[in-house]
């Protein structure tokens, strides 16, 4: 049984729309955090953020695949319901519940299938992602000198980024990560920007 505390502290990682979402990917199956960036439309910087709260809480973990890189998971569930009864609103709590039940379940139809349109659609570009990464990886491999490298430009290709994100998206060694860094910057392929990285010139157009 939770005490006060960490009820609260669970109501608080609830009341952000995009950790219950991270939540309902997860329930689905685990995923790195490249995928529940692209699944949810999320920077890796915020999926990063938000994994790392709910891991302290122990909501979430991860494993090491064979790359190294990790993949989250639920450890533990939440099934939270919370009811607000106030006396002067009972009686009419109980006006007629069938025509309430019955509007529900339209509204829930129609959500249902504007579901299942969207969802249709985030399929598709997941595929076109999925088509582009495998891409990416093909001409990395003559391009470039090392799976790190490509790693680093597929992270950035999301956003601009930070050394330490791209230490945690790598999930490469920080010294491998800062010298290959380097030698993306002197082939111009990307640039600092304050203390971030980003693609640079013609390589961060469409």
């Amino acid at each position: 049984m939770l005490d006060q505390a960490e009820v609260a502290r669970i109501l608080d990682i609830l009341g952000n729309r995009n950790r219950r979402r991270i939540i309902d990917l997860l329930r689905q199956k685990p995923c790195f955090v490249t995928e529940i960036s692209d699944r949810l439309m999320l920077s890796p910087k915020a999926v990063i953020e938000h994994l790392q709260i709910m891991e302290r809480e122990e909501i979430l973990s991860f494993q090491m695949d064979e790359r190294r890189r990790k993949y989250y998971y639920l450890a533990n569930d939440i099934d939270v319901m919370v009811r607000l009864l106030k006396r002067e609103h009972l009686q009419t709590a109980r006006r007629d519940e069938s025509d309430k039940l019955q509007s529900a379940l339209f509204q829930l139809r129609k959500m249902i299938e504007t579901r299942e349109e969207l969802a249709e659609n985030l399929r598709s570009i997941e595929n076109d992602i999925d088509r582009h990464i495998r891409e990416i990886s093909t001409l990395a491999k003559t391009a470039l000198d090392n799976d790190v490298q490509t790693d680093i430009l597929i992270s950035l290709a999301h956003c601009d980024l930070t050394l330490d994100d791209l230490c945690d998206l790598t999930e490469a060694p920080r010294a491998a990560v800062s010298d290959n860094l380097e030698i993306l910057e002197r082939k111009h392929i990307i640039e600092q920007a304050g203390g971030s990285y980003r693609l640079r010139g013609i390589h961060a157009q469409p």
